[in-house]
């Protein structure tokens, strides 16, 4: 489809239903996870909205006019992972996980994919500290399938790595995708992103003089 008019923008708190969407819609392994869950807000409260919602997070969104401004891609970061894990700790995750009961089975209808995510409200993970050694910045980035293939993920990147560099004065970054995913691995690693050794399959590092952008 044609993609001409659209533009990216800076996150916005108003953002964030679109972006918990987007999540869902890219959410296994870059197709839609809406089959896997009941709840299909679940992996956005964890992997997109708490950008826009908390101090240590930032981001940029894609909005295409032609479809009354929605929000149809997204990255989404933070300068300082540790922080934000306790920013999410103390301010978005006491007040997301109210509706979802713990255990995750006391949840009626819950999906194993909801109770996944339900564990992670409860009991959020830690960043590896081998990515983190890396660099404090991490970044998450998610495009709608008909958006994908024309450019916007390295563009949505590269306002990433100017803001981290320009505004913040770090030079390198880290990701996260599915090791399933082999198509996002071959475009970050176009880009000069890395695995890291010692950090989890599908860790991915970017040093900034490197970035193919």
């Amino acid at each position: 489809m044609a993609t001409s008019g659209v533009f990216i923008r800076e996150a916005r708190t108003a953002d964030s239903p679109l972006l918990n969407r987007i999540c869902l819609l890219t959410g296994d392994a870059g197709t839609s996870a809406e089959h896997l869950h009941t709840s299909g807000e679940l992996i956005g409260l964890v992997y997109a909205e708490p950008y826009v919602h908390l101090p240590t997070g930032f981001g940029f969104v894609m909005v295409d006019p032609a479809k009354d401004d929605a929000v149809v891609g997204y990255a989404l970061s933070t300068y300082n992972t540790r922080a934000f894990e306790q920013a999410a700790l103390d301010a978005w995750y006491p007040r997301v996980r109210a509706k979802y009961a713990y255990p995750p089975d006391a949840n009626e209808g819950a999906t194993d994919a909801d109770k996944r995510y339900i564990n992670i409200l409860h009991n959020p993970s830690r960043a590896p500290q081998a990515a983190v050694d890396f660099s404090p910045a991490h970044m998450h980035i998610d495009i709608l399938p008909e958006y994908q293939r024309q450019g916007w993920g390295r563009r949505l990147i590269a306002r990433v790595v100017v803001h981290l560099r320009e505004e913040r004065g770090l030079e390198k970054m880290w990701l996260g995708l599915d090791p399933r995913n082999d198509g996002a691995k071959r475009f970050y690693e176009a880009l000069g992103f890395k695995e890291l050794p010692g950090a989890p399959d599908g860790t991915m590092g970017l040093d900034f003089k490197d970035f193919r952008g």
